[in-house]
């Protein structure tokens, strides 16, 4: 049997995972990994924390902590969110493992003792007061396409722009503000241009069957021709060149990330992992249209250097991106739905989260989230359609009989195959095949899409299924007929139970929690035999007779109001606390004009036109009260990293109690005694259990540093900004 070696792209542990990522990448795989298993494959799932490259340095400077202290944290974070997720890994690793160095550092040197690199002498971007070479992350400037001032050495986040160092205009070093000058520097290159002529070309045109969206980068790569790319990097964190005389060199992270596929499948396999990577075994990557070409180009290319019977990627089936109420998902601005905090705040909301994500999957195109839509989905797809069936279905049986499977006579007239038919508008139904009918239309089309990666699909098939058992007992309303004919009542609930049986098996892989205590209610303690009839042996199921149900439960429950205007509130807040992100603090106290709250009006000099959202009437913006406050007593919030509660003199009677997200970046002690702007009028909100009565407005200053936006002067606790 040929093994499938699943693989999640490692996400970087300099945060945690959000909604775009689950949608994107991890729920997709997820579906697929486990359908695979279901249908009897040899299946290894694997993904692990990327743990190296600049994004991580970055934060570990700006919180004043080591690049380890911040990998270990969001490791654990991210981690402990996939499994409470059910994301169903083999084995989740990391790439500062020693397993990991190893392997890394022995893949560069057989390639290295092959002489596939070239060893390249160039000038870089190098930071004299920092002493440092910049990677092209700590390099900042402006776009030459668009002309956003902030644009990183390697991309431009405002218009999507692939650059590198040498395009921007006005470069600036990320760590010290002063322009950086170009020092020369030797460096392992990957001749991609030759690997483009002996294998990718080839490669790449042989995969008819990827998708477009995947193709279609490929080959625009592959037309503007590749050029060499260096494979190490001037930085002190990474895996160290295991080269003499390359100190203060690491492997460049996009050519050791990938080999932690391979060092996450020794960790879990020591002794048979090279079986997973070599022969027949099919290699597939689930991954984010932003990493197509690190998975389809570089990574292929090394595998087929490398030789030994390598695999390389049989399937890459890439999404696009998920944005957020009308917005691109931002982590630098906190504009995201965060998993860790999810699960935190609905906890018994896993899998309606999955369903969502997997309804709005951006498989083809950019998609959007809102909570608006997610709360009608819930309620209206899984309350309302699934969750009713089989709440109606569990509830006559036990009233009927008292949760006992009956034994039924066959009535041709009330087969549920007759209004399976009259739905999907087909004339080959006959009451013999009712049982091959109802699989054949829907069950096979959920494999079937499954297996096409059309995950979005496989899911509204699913759904048919519920609309079908819905529809069946509201035309023959069997609450009415057992007053007249209770044998064909008895035949009705036999065949929405198993009905409803089939649907518990076919909602494993989307919605795992939920087919587990459907399971459970229908009496199936152990659904292996099951799952294998429906699955493998492509049966459609059904309950024996004077079998036992356990209690009716409801299986879903609604998304009321006021769940979701909490996470309104909490996305608004972080919008606002984050519009002062462009300004200096002199910026900031320059802005604050008028005499009162009312009259306030905070605008950015920095913003370029196309930065600014969309117009609003300034009756809007003038609900909003600014307050100044002084901060009398600060403490750390118990079993929150981040949080602080602090005790804010407003001129009040009594004090108020907000809660701020800034304890890796202020002691309480250094937090006691300043002046802070407060948004005064924001309704309040529980966050660990603390209500929190306001929102103080923090702001970057010209290196970076989180600071407090006040006044220039000490003024009178509660009085308007001015």
């Amino acid at each position: 049997m040929a093994k499938t070696l699943i693989t999640a792209a490692l996400p970087y542990a300099n945060g945690p995972v959000h909604i775009g990522h689950l949608a994107g990448v991890y729920i997709p795989a997820d579906i697929y990994a486990r359908f695979q298993r279901l249908m009897g494959e040899e299946v290894l799932f694997v993904c692990g924390s990327d743990e190296h490259g600049v994004p991580i340095t970055m934060r570990a400077r700006k919180e004043g902590i080591t690049p380890q202290d911040v990998v270990n944290r969001y490791h654990t974070i991210i981690g402990n969110s996939f499994a409470d997720l059910g994301i169903s890994f083999d084995v989740y690793s990391r790439t500062s493992s020693a397993i990991h160095k190893e392997m890394a550092q022995e893949f560069f040197k057989n390639l290295l003792d092959k002489g596939v690199f070239e060893e390249i002498k160039s000038e870089q971007y190098y930071d004299a007061q920092e002493q440092q070479f910049l990677a092209d992350r700590y390099i900042l400037g402006t776009c030459p396409k668009c002309s956003n001032p902030d644009a990183y050495g390697d991309q431009c986040e405002k218009c999507g722009s692939t650059l590198s160092p040498s395009e921007l205009l006005s470069p600036r070093s990320a760590l010290s503000g002063t322009p950086p000058q170009l020092k020369e520097t030797t460096n392992w290159y990957l001749p991609l241009g030759q690997i483009q002529e002996s294998f990718l070309n080839d490669w790449i045109n042989s995969k008819t069957n990827w998708k477009s969206n995947v193709l279609g980068q490929c080959k625009s790569w592959l037309n503007d021709g590749l050029k060499s790319r260096a494979m190490t990097r001037d930085l002190d964190w990474g895996i160290p060149v295991p080269v003499p005389n390359a100190e203060g060199k690491v492997l460049y992270v996009w050519f050791e990330a990938p080999i932690g596929y391979i060092s996450a499948t020794k960790e879990k396999l020591p002794e048979d992992w090279q079986s997973w990577w070599t022969g027949d075994s099919k290699l597939i990557h689930f991954i984010g249209k932003d990493n197509i070409v690190f998975h389809c180009i570089i990574f292929p290319a090394m595998l087929h250097l490398r030789g030994d019977d390598y695999v390389v990627p049989t399937q890459v089936p890439a999404n696009e991106f998920l944005n957020l109420e009308g917005q691109k998902i931002s982590t630098s601005r906190n504009w995201a739905v965060w998993l860790n905090e999810y699960l935190e705040e609905l906890p018994n909301r896993k899998d309606e989260l999955r369903f969502v994500l997997t309804s709005i999957a951006p498989e083809t195109k950019d998609s959007e989230f809102t909570w608006k839509d997610f709360q009608t989905r819930v309620n209206s797809e899984l309350v309302g359609i699934l969750g009713n069936f089989a709440n109606r279905v569990m509830v006559l049986m036990h009233k009927y009989y008292t949760g006992s499977v009956p034994t039924v006579e066959f009535f041709e007239s009330y087969l549920i195959g007759k209004t399976a038919a009259s739905l999907l508008g087909k004339e080959n139904f006959v009451p013999t095949s009712n049982n091959r009918f109802l699989y054949e239309n829907y069950i096979a089309p959920v494999k079937q899409l499954i297996s096409e990666y059309r995950f979005r699909d496989a899911q509204f098939s699913l759904m048919e299924l519920a609309r079908l058992g819905n529809k069946y007992l509201a035309d023959l309303e069997p609450w009415k007929l057992i007053k007249s004919d209770e044998k064909a009542t008895a035949f009705i609930m036999r065949q929405s139970c198993d009905l409803l049986l089939n649907l518990a098996t076919i909602m494993e892989p989307f919605m795992p929690e939920a087919s587990k205590r459907l399971m459970k209610q229908l009496g199936v303690e152990d659904s292996r035999t099951l799952q294998q009839q429906c699955w493998i042996d492509n049966e459609w199921l059904s309950l024996t007779d004077g079998h036992c149900l356990n209690s009716a439960e409801l299986l879903f429950q609604k998304i009321e109001d006021d769940i979701v205007e909490a996470q309104i509130q909490k996305l608004n807040a972080s919008l606002i606390a984050n519009s002062t992100s462009a300004f200096t603090v002199g910026d900031v106290n320059e802005k604050l004009v008028g005499s009162n709250a009312a009259e306030t009006v905070i605008s950015s000099i920095e913003d370029s036109p196309e930065d600014i959202k969309p117009l609003i009437e300034f009756p809007d913006f003038a609900k909003i009260d600014l307050r100044v406050g002084t901060v009398i007593a600060c403490e750390k919030v118990e079993k929150a990293d981040k949080l602080l509660k602090l005790t804010v003199e407003l001129g009040e009677r009594e004090p108020r109690t907000i809660v701020s997200g800034i304890a890796l970046h202020f002691s309480p002690e250094e937090v006691i005694g300043n002046q802070v702007v407060v948004v005064a009028n924001l309704a309040p909100r529980k966050m660990r259990g603390i209500e929190s009565q306001g929102m103080i407005l923090m702001a970057e200053d010209a290196t970076g540093k989180l600071v407090f936006v006040s006044p220039k002067s000490m003024v009178i606790a509660g009085s308007g900004v001015s």
